[in-house]
């Protein structure tokens, strides 16, 4: 019986393997492998246990001991707590991790916000139950607030903490080779996710390997679920990735409900997640689960939630960055000739152009250097170059933290832009965009997006407007927060050109 093979280490190709030797189907995964599935669950759940019980106590300490002038405790202060923590466990925060390859708190802020608030809620109308005196609002409203931003910061540093204490995922990816390759990259580039590829197999309900060799046990081919089981025993795998490929649906859901029950976590990667994503709705219909699409379109109210974030933020961080605006503009000025702003033609909404904003970084006349210097390309499909030879001294400083772009807050309080939005193409690069990719513009371009947080001089064309339509496909007012929360990071990290 032969097998497909993948070298752990991430940096290798998923490979074929014609010589493997024959492998055992055993009843489950070995039991090093199920030890370290369940040390990790209860590692990442009795931390963020931990971290939840310290944020209220400390939240609560504050309010009472610190703002409320001596105001102590009581007794049953003591179960306040224990009382979180089984709110948590009750809408499920303690065991979503085991069921994610990407664990991650800023998806948790709209659960963890209600928590806070609930939590404040029942800590003032409880009287003097759980505080000697009562909590006033100039005690409360603190409460809320310190208590939310301690849950999201010790939740992540708990996870940070779970990960280093764990072994790394050990992942089978099932399905077409392609997907394998792909999932292997992504893992490979993810800094927030600790697993890696350890082998593949196709999900071809015949009972072939990946080599084309037939596979026996004697009665006739082994089924999925037997081949996922024999190569999990042989390579000490904790989660088990199912693709898309040829097998039949009830041979994939057989094998979904066999690995589950030996312990192993199953994650499931469909064929058309890359367009729908999670634009659907479950719909159960009596036993019957199907998914309803979302209309592509945002609706009217969405768009007018969407501009008015966009009007209030831009003023604000203009307001703000007022005082660094002007010093990099004065430092332009008097470091090289040219104007202060660059002024570029771009595809805006619907695919009209617009003139983006930006603080010259470059050399006067760099435009009419470009075809001299497009063998120095790095970017699949865009014009990227990460020592640029055009580019100036002041450039060069503003560039590494992204401050050349601030000007576009200006496009974006004019309405040409918006905060957060599918990536701003030059006219060449968008008149190759063809298809369904072109509703990518749909939305006004952003000074962020997916694109930008995954890293923007790292993903092909191809990758970004999939991301851009998946972007739009999914809009909600919270998905632009959490983008550009996730910007600040990648920003201070300096990735990206």
């Amino acid at each position: 019986m032969s097998e497909a093979r993948a070298s752990a280490t991430p940096a290798t190709r998923v490979a074929v393997s014609a010589t493997s030797p024959p492998l055992v189907a055993e009843p489950g995964a070995s039991l090093g492998a199920a030890s370290a599935i369940l040390r990790r669950e209860s590692t990442f759940r009795r931390l963020l246990g931990i971290a939840d019980a310290v944020a209220i106590t400390a939240a609560l300490a504050f309010a009472a001991l610190i703002l409320g002038e001596g105001d102590g405790l009581t007794l049953a202060a003591g179960a306040v707590p224990l009382l979180l923590v089984a709110v948590a466990k009750a809408i499920g925060l303690y065991d979503r991790d085991a069921h994610l390859l990407h664990k991650t708190t800023l998806d948790e802020v709209p659960a963890l916000f209600s928590i806070a608030t609930l939590s404040a809620l029942m800590l003032w109308i409880s009287g003097g139950a759980f505080v000697e005196g009562e909590l006033d609002r100039a005690q409360i409203v603190p409460l809320w607030g310190l208590l939310f931003l301690l849950l999201l910061g010790l939740r992540s540093l708990a996870r940070s903490l779970a990960r280093r204490l764990t072994a790394a995922e050990r992942c089978l990816f099932v399905g077409d080779p392609a997907s394998a390759e792909q999932l292997r990259e992504k893992l490979a580039a993810s800094q927030a996710v600790e697993a890696t590829l350890v082998g593949w197999i196709p999900a071809g309900s015949s009972g072939n390997g990946a080599d084309g060799a037939a596979e026996s046990n004697g009665d006739g081919h082994l089924n999925l679920a037997e081949r996922v089981r024999a190569l999990v025993a042989e390579r000490d795998v904790h989660r088990v990735v199912l693709g898309p490929g040829p097998a039949h649906s009830d041979d994939v859901l057989d094998a979904i409900r066999q690995i589950k029950d030996h312990g192993l976590e199953v994650s499931v990667l469909p064929d058309v997640s890359r367009v729908v994503s999670s634009s659907v709705e479950v719909d159960r219909l009596n036993g019957l689960t199907l998914l309803g699409v979302r209309r592509f379109e945002i609706t009217h109210s969405s768009r007018v939630v969407k501009r008015a974030f966009d009007i209030a933020g831009s003023a604000i961080a203009l307001l703000c960055l007022s005082s660094v605006l002007l010093a990099v503009a004065a430092a332009i000025l008097l470091t090289s000739r040219g104007p202060v702003l660059f002024r570029q033609v771009r595809a805006g909404r619907h695919g009209e152009s617009f003139q983006m904003l930006k603080f010259r970084s470059m050399v006067e006349g760099a435009e009419a250097q470009r075809d001299d210097l497009m063998h120095l390309n790095e970017s699949d499909g865009l014009f990227k170059i990460a020592d640029d030879p055009r580019i100036t001294a002041v450039g060069r400083v503003i560039r590494r933290f992204h401050i050349d772009e601030l000007p576009q807050l200006v496009n974006v309080l004019r309405g040409d832009m918006s905060l957060v939005g599918p990536r701003p193409l030059v006219l060449e690069e968008d008149r190759r965009i063809e298809g369904w990719h072109r509703r990518r513009l749909d939305l006004r371009p952003g000074i962020t997006g997916p694109w930008q947080v995954l890293g923007a001089s790292r993903i092909p064309v191809s990758e970004m407007v999939r991301l851009d339509y998946q972007y739009v496909a999914d809009w909600s007012l919270w998905n632009d927060i959490r983008i550009l929360m996730l910007t600040v990071p990648v920003i201070i990290r300096r990735r990206g050109l």
